[in-house]
């Protein structure tokens, strides 16, 4: 009972991961797979170093390596594991080992590999938009010895070739901004790219490639104002309230003309007098009220109208700079990238 418990555990611990979770067509080598579930480490050996020898897929090639280098670590033999895994990194650039289904051996040999040959590895370009010449798009990767890593940006159209856009000496991870415009500051053309890094140290070198596509689209312009928020217009032309002078006038004038009429009243005139004045003072009493309930002429609101003449103006004014920025709009470009599936990574 115990063996096979660590029977399970070892399998667990020193199979790759990847062998196990794709199907292998070569025959040897899935013979050598088999050896080496069942611990038969010499078997999985000369089996592996036999399927190296034959016709092998890409895929299959590096899998073979990558179970030499789980059986040397299985049998203490480091430095053949370290070689082996270093053809698998050569192969796969992008392999990376589980650490929690890797054995310490396997996972300390596999990262020994990487700092003893040149490779760049996790080349990334973040999707962006953004408008030219107000943004950047962000590149990283992992280069795994000190190297002078130069990156440029090829294809696409326009005649842009191929152009530089980073060059540093770097070991471990590389953070990049690119503009995307060219030497002369316009918004690099529309078109599919390719994202080209090369490490080199002496005569040794390495590149890897992302592609990316580059499409333009039309800045959005800003709406002309008809209003500014939190201003309105106040109506320019004002009621003014109901006076009751009209009325008052009425009635002084009614007592002057009824003291005139009294005074007559003790001439020859008589009581005649006294009742013509009375009819003329309530003709004026009525004509009074008449006016006095009469709604007044609207009258032009001076203050009104000069609020309204100034908020005129700084619309006027906002609308012009809403112009000028619009023709400024119309001759910027909105630049999308998109990066795109790669195959995997170069030499």
């Amino acid at each position: 009972m115990r063996h096979s418990t660590w029977l399970l555990l070892a399998i667990s611990l020193l199979c790759p991961p990847a062998i196990a979770a794709q199907a292998i067509q070569n025959v040897t080598l899935r013979r050598a797979q088999q050896a080496f579930d069942n611990l038969d480490y010499r078997q999985a050996l000369s089996l592996g170093q036999a399927s190296l020898r034959e016709r092998l897929t890409g895929f299959e090639r590096a899998r073979a390596y990558e179970l030499l280098g789980f059986t040397y670590s299985g049998m203490d033999s480091i430095l053949k594991a370290v070689d082996a895994f270093k053809q698998v990194v050569l192969i796969e650039p992008e392999r990376d080992l589980d650490p929690t289904r890797t054995s310490p051996k396997a996972l300390s040999a596999f990262q020994v590999a990487l700092t003893q040959i040149l490779v760049v590895r996790q080349l990334r370009v973040d999707s962006v938009e953004f408008i030219g010449g107000q943004g950047a798009v962000a590149m990283r990767y992992t280069v795994t010895q000190p190297s002078r890593g130069v990156t440029r940006i090829t294809g696409g159209g326009g005649g842009l070739g191929s152009m530089r856009i980073d060059s540093t000496v770097a070991n471990g991870q590389v953070n990049i901004r690119w503009p995307a415009r060219t030497p002369s500051g316009d918004p690099v053309p529309a078109g599919n790219y390719n994202v080209v890094v090369e490490a080199t140290v002496g005569q040794n070198s390495f590149s890897t490639s992302q592609p990316i596509r580059v499409t333009h689209g039309a800045v959005d312009t800003l709406p002309h104002l008809t209003s500014l928020p939190g201003y309105t217009y106040l109506p320019e032309t004002e009621v003014p309230p109901k006076s009751w002078r009209p009325m008052g006038l009425a009635l002084v004038y009614t007592g002057i003309a009824l003291a005139g009429t009294s005074a007559l009243s003790h001439g020859d005139l008589g009581s005649a007098s006294m009742r013509e004045g009375g009819m003329i003072g309530g003709g004026i009493v009525l004509a009074g009220f008449v006016m006095t309930l009469k709604k007044p002429a609207p009258q032009p609101a001076r203050g009104n109208i000069l609020y309204n003449s100034l908020l005129r103006e700084q619309i006027t004014r906002r609308n012009t700079e809403i112009a000028q920025e619009n023709t400024r709009r119309r001759q910027q470009v909105a630049l999308s990238v998109v990066a795109l599936p790669r195959a995997g990574g170069g030499r």
